[in-house]
Parts: C-alpha cells; structure tokens; sequence
C-alpha cells in the first residue's frame, strides 16, 4: 500500500463515520433544532473528508482536479449557512424546543419582533 493510499483510507473512514454520525444524530435526537445541527455540522465535516480523499487519491496521476476544491469550498460555506437558517425559521415560526431545553439564546434576540407581530 502507498502512503497516498494510506491518506485516502484515512480521510475515507473519518468522512464515512462523520457521515454515519450524522444520520445517526436525525434519527435519534428529539427535536428540530438539534436535528438540523447534527446534519449540518457533522456532515459537512464528512461530505469535506471524502472529498478530499477523492482530491488525494488522483494526486499520483497527475490530476488536480480545481471542481472538487471548489464543491469543498462550496459545502464548506453553504451547508452551516443552510443549517443556520433552517434553525432560525424554525425558531420564528414557535417550533418548540425540547421540554429538557434548559436555556433559550435566541429569546432575547427574538422579543421585540414577537411583540410587533402581536400588536
């Protein structure tokens, strides 16, 4: 085995598990708002490590491929961002959290438009 082979494997398992990881946080976590966050940070973490793993693995061809930097780039800034806003959506429209939901860091930011929609 080469040491590219060994990089690629490596970033190959961590991209899967984070992955797995993932799907694993939407099934089993118990509202819409920790939901969303495990599928926007894990994944984008894992869908990034099997891209560069594809990146890697084409090295020792000659191939640098510009598109699969550039979809690195794109998850990278577009898939938190989504995350992001689909948690405050969910937020302003009274999706409620979690009944063990200890602290609300959106509640103050959000009072005053609560208060101009019900006047």
């Amino acid at each position: 085995m080469t040491t590219i082979e060994i990089i690629t494997s490596f970033f190959l398992l961590v991209g899967t598990f984070f992955v797995f990881l993932s799907a694993i946080g939407v099934i089993r976590l118990k509202d819409v708002y920790s939901r969303v966050h495990s599928a926007g940070k894990s994944s984008t973490f894992g869908m990034i490590s099997l891209m560069i793993a594809t990146f890697i693995y084409f090295i020792p061809e000659g191939i640098i491929n510009v598109k699969i930097l550039l979809a690195i780039l794109f998850v990278f800034m577009t898939a938190p961002l989504g995350a992001l806003m689909l948690n405050r959506s969910a937020y302003r429209n009274g999706v409620p959290l979690e009944k063990n939901t200890i602290r609300d860091d959106l509640q103050e930011k959000y009072k005053d438009e609560k208060l101009e929609s019900t006047e």
